[in-house]
């Protein structure tokens, strides 16, 4: 294998639930769900039946032909988005193949739009924030302000601008008349778990409207019931959503697949030829995802992340009054939360690991947790006796 991961030592061979185990049979508690991937948790019984099944059925036939599951999910998501709460005027789907594939789409989307309107070439101009990732492929990674991610690259895609995030005062310079698209995370997953602000992203829809700049917000792991209702932005007021909504992870609970979901106004400008996509969209992943969004979706399932979220918080406070100088802050909302450190986390992941339990960082000295959706109360008690443990280990 190309060496462009850092892995541990467990090689993993099965799984169940919130539960994975390795070559050696030991078995672990899994708080990473496959980084914000297995909403359902592993091996969902009802997504391995669909998979089964439908790979009997019909797997591929590519997009020059109509099968049943593609606009199934298409409309199902439509349907979802807007009666949630989220993107009101959400009207139509591309469905792509992962989180990168869906940025990328949004990014030339947006390149498309800011053509449309002025056929210069000049709105072509393309914001992102500090903090932010999404994604590594060329365009993505150009939106994704890293110098760790982006140099050994180098030069990145021309026209990308970065701002601060939350930072409302720079919009009016930063996004402008040549700006044909933002792309923004509700919360930052790998930046270290941290939200926007209500205020900030109101002003930001509203700026980005006055100069016709197309809005992305990227919920590739925010999204799906991760922050207790089925889009992070849908707690929103209406002028704060999107023009694009993009999404991957936890629409297919490891299955790949992605989705760009669009409003008219981005939909009219897209005529056919202008972005396409193989495997996208396929039979097989269609149904899956189609299976996560009736799941995802449904409210006792987000009321249930909250409560959850509680014993999480609870827990973390307790932590945090124990060990006030390591653990400096709790941030986060739902089951995508983050516990800042103020000294690199990696002895005491290395700890919970061999005790059992997996978590994983973001952004600088923050430990992450993206457990399964379907993670018991006894589940959670469990893994934070052991991250206890592991922190007063690392203490000795």
């Amino acid at each position: 294998m190309v060496a462009t991961y850092a892995r541990p030592p467990p090689v993993f061979t099965k799984a169940e639930g919130s539960y994975i185990w390795d070559i050696e049979d030991r078995k672990y508690l899994d708080f990473t769900a496959g980084i914000a991937v297995n909403a359902l948790g592993h091996c969902e019984p009802e997504v391995a039946r669909i998979v089964a099944e439908q790979a009997k059925t019909l797997v591929h036939a590519s997009n020059l032909y109509y099968n049943p599951w593609t606009g199934a999910l298409s409309k199902l998501l439509v349907e979802k988005t807007v009666k949630s709460g989220g993107m009101h005027n959400a009207s139509s789907v591309f469905v792509c193949n992962s989180g990168s594939e869906a940025n990328e789409a949004a990014i030339k989307f947006s390149r498309k739009v800011g053509k449309t309107i002025d056929p210069s070439g000049a709105k072509h101009e393309f914001v992102s924030f500090n903090g932010a990732f999404h994604g590594r492929t060329m365009g993505a990674l150009s939106a994704t302000p890293n110098p760790k991610y982006q140099e050994p690259f180098s030069p990145m895609v021309p026209g990308f601008r970065v701002g601060d995030y939350n930072d409302i005062a720079a919009i009016p310079e930063l996004v402008t008349e040549k700006t044909c698209g933002v792309i923004v995370e509700p919360i930052q997953g790998e930046g270290g778990v941290r939200a926007a602000s209500e205020e900030f992203l109101i002003a930001l829809a509203k700026h980005c409207r006055e100069v016709g700049a197309v809005l992305i917000y990227d919920e590739i792991q925010c999204g799906m019931g991760r922050t207790g209702t089925f889009w992070a932005h849908g707690v929103l007021p209406k002028e704060a959503h999107p023009d694009i909504i993009t999404s991957a992870k936890a629409l297919g609970n490891g299955f790949p697949i992605g989705a760009v979901i669009v409003n008219q106004t981005v939909s009219d400008k897209i005529k056919v030829g202008d972005h396409g996509t193989t495997f996208g969209g396929n039979p097989l992943a269609s149904r899956v995802a189609h299976y996560m969004v009736s799941r995802l979706s449904d409210p006792q399932l987000q009321k249930e992340v909250l409560a959850k979220s509680d014993v999480f918080r609870a827990r973390f406070e307790e932590l945090r009054k124990q060990y006030p100088d390591l653990i400096t802050e709790v941030r986060g909302k739902g089951l995508i939360l983050g516990l800042q450190l103020s000294e690199d986390p990696t002895p005491i992941l290395k700890a919970a690991r061999e005790r059992g339990l997996l978590i994983i960082t973001a952004g600088t000295n923050t430990v992450r947790f993206v457990p399964s959706l379907t993670v018991t109360e006894r589940e959670i008690q469990s893994g934070l006796d052991i991250l206890a443990e592991a922190i007063a280990v690392t203490r000795a």
